[in-house]
């Protein structure tokens, strides 16, 4: 596939065990041509809210696909908040989500076409298991599936 015509799909989650507590991000990109997974990503984010590891979810994986020279972006998420959030169907209240709101809208202009869809959390399995293997791990764990 040519570079110049890339378009991904971007799964994120976060959690937080206790709300704020321990708090983990998963980002799992593929090819939205084939499915194939090109990137994944646990991060571990130390003590944070439910919302704000969403978001840095998201932030990760904005950047990862711009790395990727990706155009066109889909993004996933079960958060129904970020994603009426991002699509300007809820206002962002929160004082903490608000930098994080902004910055990912600054990152999605950044691509030819940038979309967030909502989906149940039974359709975001994977980036949910490298959330809490990041949490369980007390690290990052990323790299290239596979």
């Amino acid at each position: 596939m040519s570079g110049n015509s890339l378009r991904v799909t971007v799964h994120v989650d976060g959690g937080a065990r206790g709300n704020p507590g321990p708090a983990g991000a998963g980002v799992v990109i593929s090819d939205a041509a084939d499915g194939g997974v090109i990137y994944e990503a646990g991060l571990f984010l130390g003590h944070a809210t439910n919302n704000v590891a969403e978001y840095k979810g998201m932030l990760h994986g904005l950047v990862m696909a711009r790395a990727l020279k990706a155009h066109e972006v889909e993004v996933v998420s079960d958060s129904e908040l970020l994603v009426r959030q991002m699509n300007g169907q809820y206002k962002v209240k929160n004082a903490g989500l608000l930098p994080l709101y902004k910055q990912g809208k600054v990152l999605a202009a950044g691509f030819e076409t940038c979309s967030f869809r909502h989906v149940r959390r039974e359709q975001n399995v994977l980036a949910d298991a490298l959330v809490n293997r990041a949490i369980d791990e007390k690290k990052n764990v990323e790299g290239a599936a596979g």
